[in-house]
C-alpha cells in the first residue's frame, strides 16, 4: 500500500512563499495524475493543482499564476510551490491521486497565511 507524507507547511505573511513536498512511498506518479489539495475551517477540501501522467499541469483559479505543482519522478516526491501567499490561502494541505483515492489520505501539513 503505498502511502503519501506531506511537509513543509509553516507560517507566512501575505505576499510570502512556501514550497510543500509529497513523498510517496511507490512510484505512483508516472501511472496516475497527482493534485494538492487543501481544507480550510468549514469548507470542504478543494482540488488546487493537478499533474498528469504526462506532466500536463492545471489549476484552479484561486491559485492560478500563484502556485506550480511539480513532481520529480527519481525522488518519488510531489511537490508545490506558493508564491504571493495570501490569507484565503491558509488551509491544511494534501496531495492525493486524481480523482482521489481514499486510502491514500495523509496527515496534510498546515499552511497559514496572516495578513
Amino acid at each position: 500500500q503505498v502511502q503519501l507524507v506531506e511537509s513543509g507547511g509553516g507560517s507566512v505573511q501575505a505576499g510570502g512563499s512556501l514550497r510543500l513536498s509529497c513523498a510517496a512511498s511507490g512510484n505512483i506518479f508516472t501511472i496516475h495524475a497527482m493534485g494538492w489539495y487543501r481544507q480550510a475551517p468549514g469548507k470542504q477540501r478543494e482540488l488546487v493543482a493537478t499533474i498528469l501522467a504526462d506532466g500536463y499541469t492545471n489549476y484552479a483559479d484561486s491559485v492560478k499564476g500563484r502556485f506550480t505543482i511539480s513532481r520529480d519522478s527519481a525522488k518519488i516526491t510531489l511537490y508545490l510551490q506558493m508564491n504571493s501567499l495570501k490569507p484565503e490561502d491558509t488551509a491544511v494541505y494534501y496531495c492525493n491521486r486524481v480523482p482521489v483515492y481514499p486510502n491514500y489520505w495523509g496527515q496534510g501539513t498546515q499552511v497559514t497565511v496572516s495578513s
